[in-house]
């Protein structure tokens, strides 16, 4: 990894334009930050070429010491600089990546005394921000009761917004989970379910680009937030529900003096390209601790019985042969689920690893992380909510040769949970072991701040499909949404690329149907990014499959060199591209009630190259042939409703 280099800026980057006011600008100059003391109120405003993408918003904070929302005039900037920094990271949508940015720190001065600053970074299409709050007495610690930050948008936004969930609601008690629907195209001034909006949160500027608000670098230090919708087109930072973790813990987090917040990220386009290539959440974060064995070398795919078959497969035998499947398909792990410590137990769980090594295969093992804040049933209970019993269990699942830990049902964005996730995961890279939650909040910069970290859930996840055939008839548009939100932020523990046709162990008519065809399955598995992915695929597709979808499934990467957007628009359509080595996949999925025909530039294909593509007619029958390029590069494709392409080289 480089160091940073910083620079100091010259006046033609960063300059005082009178008093009350402090501009900053991004390396091209297109993007820029303009902070204000106007009337005694902090804010800032964003401006893309010229235009406006973020009105006049607020900043400060409450904190035990004080209000620090108004009576404010800014102080002394610090001298501007660049960073400039590259940096890999095998676990995203881009291994390799190049932080540059002008940074300057803002403070904001009360009585005399400076109460907080604000640090900024301005990238090209991006711009972060967080407070240090400052010490104003002898207090070494404090409260923040609230943050006035917000995000005022321009007249005529729409959103793309995902409710936060009522807390201690939904299945046995256990939501916040960020598993409500998105609304694509609405109106501004709403609140969601009466509880704000889960991050990210994707906004159209009228008929000036796009702006994705989100966090990142959220760790114990402080809690996860949600935005609050206000009329005017205004949403502010909201700290998590008093009821969130059962009661337990304070929804405002306590910090030291002088301390940080998390970094706010607002990322600008006048397309969607910045928004679906943005690296902002791991630009300004760092590893917390070094990993204890190269876990790079452990993402891959794997398998898992119970998307398809649900409780009734937990049992020996049919994880033995999942793990016959998972050899069978080159596969490195399977995912044994909830109820193994009962239906399969310790012993057998012994048993079935050291079958599975025989065979080269891991197993990643199930937990439920509840002690006292929800009522899931789901064993093993109790193993991952205390230091002693969750390092007792981690050295057992290190002896036992498991590659790593599912752990779900947390339900809370409180700084106790935060810190419950960061235990987790400090113990599990004692002992060797790669980390995905579910029922979980969203990961804010956690792939390059842990070393361990596979994935989260933080999504309608392939489960709902599963559960109610809504979710099936609704699989297209959900996968035309998360490329453009949840994805762009983190990875995304999906679960898909089901080829049943019915969700049941029989692949027979009954429960639920998906009504997407193969393709479609093909382009999600690269779609949807996450370095270690377990697919619904199931044993009977060795047979009852097509040929050509199960070879693509045994060669799908699940690591990423580099990721482009193409077209789409969320919920309605998407094409994007990706990068694995040499060979670049690119996928298109189609959630519009008629056929999208497009005409695309490749330009990372040769002119004369042979390339395969994977698409499908109107009645969803798939075929598999291979294309010469042609001079220009370019490729007409058609995708049905409900339909997916592949081309590959």
């Amino acid at each position: 990894m480089k160091k940073p280099i910083l620079i100091l800026l010259t006046l033609c980057c960063v300059s005082l334009l009178h008093a009350g006011e402090v501009k900053l600008s991004g390396p091209d100059g297109r993007l820029t930050v303009v902070v204000s003391d106007s009337g005694g109120y902090a804010s800032y405003r964003i401006l893309y070429d010229g235009m406006t993408f973020l009105d006049a918003s607020p900043l400060g904070l409450t904190t035990d010491a004080g209000d620090f929302t108004r009576d404010l005039r800014l102080g002394n900037a610090s001298d501007a600089c660049v960073v400039d920094e590259t940096y890999s990271l095998r676990n995203s949508k881009r291994s390799e990546i190049r932080y540059l940015a002008h940074i300057r720190e803002i403070p904001f001065v009360q009585d005399g005394k400076t109460v907080f600053k604000v640090m900024f970074s301005v990238g090209n299409n991006d711009v972060a921000f967080r407070y240090t709050v400052c010490r104003t007495g002898e207090a070494l610690c404090g409260v923040v009761r609230q943050e006035a930050t917000g995000f005022r948008l321009p007249a005529g936004s729409t959103t793309f917004l995902c409710p936060q969930s009522p807390a201690m609601k939904g299945f046995a008690r256990t939501t916040p989970s960020y598993e409500t629907p998105y609304t694509p195209d609405d109106t501004p001034g709403k609140n969601g379910l009466g509880e704000g909006y889960s991050f990210p949160a994707l906004f159209r500027i009228a008929d000036r680009g796009w702006v994705l608000i989100s966090e990142t670098g959220v760790d114990s230090r402080y809690c996860a937030s949600r935005l609050l919708g206000h009329a005017g087109g205004l949403y502010t930072i909201g700290f998590p529900q008093e009821e969130e973790f059962n009661g337990n813990g304070s929804a405002s987090p306590g910090i030291t003096l002088p301390g940080e917040t998390p970094w706010r990220t607002i990322t600008v386009g006048g397309t969607l390209a910045p928004v679906v290539e943005t690296t902002v959440a791991f630009d300004l974060v760092e590893p917390l601790y070094e990993p204890s064995k190269e876990y790079a070398d452990e993402y891959g795919c794997g398998t898992w019985s119970w998307i398809i078959a649900g409780d009734g497969s937990m049992n020996y035998a049919e994880q033995k042969r999942y793990i016959d499947f998972c050899a069978e398909m080159g596969y490195r792990t399977v995912l044994v689920d909830a109820w193994w410590d009962t239906r399969i137990g310790y012993k057998g769980i012994e048993e079935l690893a050291a079958y599975a090594r025989s065979k080269g295969v891991g197993l990643y093992l199930w937990y439920n992380s509840n002690g006292y804040w929800n009522d899931a049933p789901q064993g093993p209970r109790g193993k991952m909510d205390n230091l002693i019993r969750r390092r007792r269990e981690m050295k057992w699942l290190q002896q036992t040769g498991i590659k790593g830990i599912k752990v779900d049902f947390f339900g809370s964005d409180k700084q106790a949970a935060l810190q419950l996730y960061e235990e987790i995961l400090a113990d599990a890279n004692d002992y060797g072991l790669l980390v995905i939650f579910h029922g979980c909040t969203l990961p804010r910069g956690w792939e390059r701040m842990y070393p361990n970290y596979a994935a989260s859930e933080a999504v309608l996840a392939s489960e709902n499909m599963n559960f109610t055939q809504s979710s099936c008839d609704a699989e297209a548009f959900n996968a035309c949404l998360h490329p453009f939100l949840r994805n762009t932020v983190g990875s995304m523990d999906f679960g898909g690329s089901t080829l049943n046709r019915y969700y049941n162990a029989g692949n027979r008519p009954g429960g639920s149907r998906r009504v997407t065809s193969e393709v479609f399955a093909l382009a999600t598995a690269i779609l949807f990014q996450s370095p270690v992915q377990h697919f619904a695929l199931a044993p009977n597709n060795m047979i009852d499959a097509p040929a050509w979808a199960i070879d693509f499934m045994k060669a799908v990467p699940t690591t990423w060199d580099d990721t482009r957007f193409i077209d789409g628009y969320p919920g309605q359509y998407v094409v994007l591209a990706r990068r694995h080595g040499d060979i670049w996949y690119i996928v298109g999925v189609n959630a519009r009630k008629e056929t999208v025909r497009l005409t695309l530039d490749l330009p990372m294909f040769e002119a004369g190259e042979t390339v395969t593509v994977y698409d499908d007619n109107k009645r969803l029958e798939g075929r598999v042939r291979t294309v010469r390029t042609g001079k220009r590069q370019q490729f007409s494709i058609a995708i049905p409703t409900n339909g997916g392409v592949v081309i590959h080289n």
